[in-house]
């Protein structure tokens, strides 16, 4: 679904008033279709370090056969195991807001270096990231980076492209992929499972490293306000991010201006989301 430009006109008035230093966009499986401008400029997005490294390479090793989900760890190794209580497993890590750490020991044991490293070379890379860098514990990106991230999750299926788009076609909206080459590091399996209920009826609902927002809508962003957000919709062939500059509301309200459809009620409720 593209974004109309009336709506994106919308939604850049929104961000403008509420928060001229706020970095964002807003596109699909084709590329970007809005966004401010510094594409290409590195920043600070640490809060979203699990969902842009540890989650996709934790599906990599999912998808060779080298993890599974709910085998304890200690079947890794106590390596693997360590700091966890017995009987714990990669599904309860991912569904748990505070099993990232042990987490991303278990990443690291069974990639042989660190996750840095093992993101690098097996999402990073072969997507065209090659800004992204987890520097001095911090990750840093550009938001080209981020576009060409979560326009993949929209269309796992597709191969990568070589490079980050360049600032300019970013900040235009251009949807060109540029030349394809090599197999996609995430499978559509994996997002699937992923954007989907794992939590059974057990509050606040939780997929694996994402949580359910209004509107069919998936979101994952840091704790702290401000703090950078990103949200994925496959109902809408949609995807959304925001670097927020200030503290407020504008996370609520760019999410409904962009996901929200035209003349509904704004929502709380997380319905109309997979449940496994």
């Amino acid at each position: 679904m593209t974004l109309l430009s009336d709506q994106a006109d919308a939604v850049r008035a929104l961000v403008e008033s509420a928060d001229p230093g706020a970095v964002w966009a807003v596109g699909g499986p084709d590329g970007p279709h809005a966004c401010s401008g510094g594409a290409d400029e590195v920043l600070d997005v640490g809060g979203l370090t699990a969902v842009l490294a540890l989650w996709p390479t934790v599906g990599t090793l999912v998808d060779e056969g080298a993890l599974r989900l709910h085998t304890p760890l200690a079947a890794y190794g106590d390596e693997a195991a360590a700091g966890t209580s017995a009987g714990t497993t990669a599904h309860q890590l991912l569904t748990h807001p505070g099993g990232t750490a042990a987490l991303t020991r278990l990443v690291e044991h069974l990639c042989g270096s660190t996750l840095a490293q093992a993101a690098a070379t097996r999402v990073w890379n072969p997507l065209g990231m090659t800004r992204t860098r987890i520097t001095d514990g911090a990750l840093r990106a550009p938001l080209a980076d981020l576009a060409l991230f979560l326009r993949h999750l929209l269309h796992p299926s597709a191969p990568s492209a070589p490079s980050a788009p360049s600032a300019p076609s970013a900040a235009n909206g251009s949807n060109d992929p540029g030349d394809a080459s090599g197999p996609a590091p995430l499978t559509r399996a994996w997002t699937a499972e992923s954007l989907r209920i794992r939590t059974g009826e057990l509050t606040p609902a939780r997929g694996l490293l994402w949580q359910p927002a209004p509107h069919g809508v998936w979101t994952h962003h840091a704790s702290a306000d401000p703090g950078p957000a990103v949200w994925i919709s496959p109902r809408h062939h949609r995807w959304a991010v925001l670097l927020p500059a200030a503290s407020g509301p504008l996370r609520t309200t760019f999410r409904e201006a962009v996901f929200a459809p035209e003349g509904s009620p704004r929502s709380t409720r997380s319905d109309g989301v997979p449940r496994a």
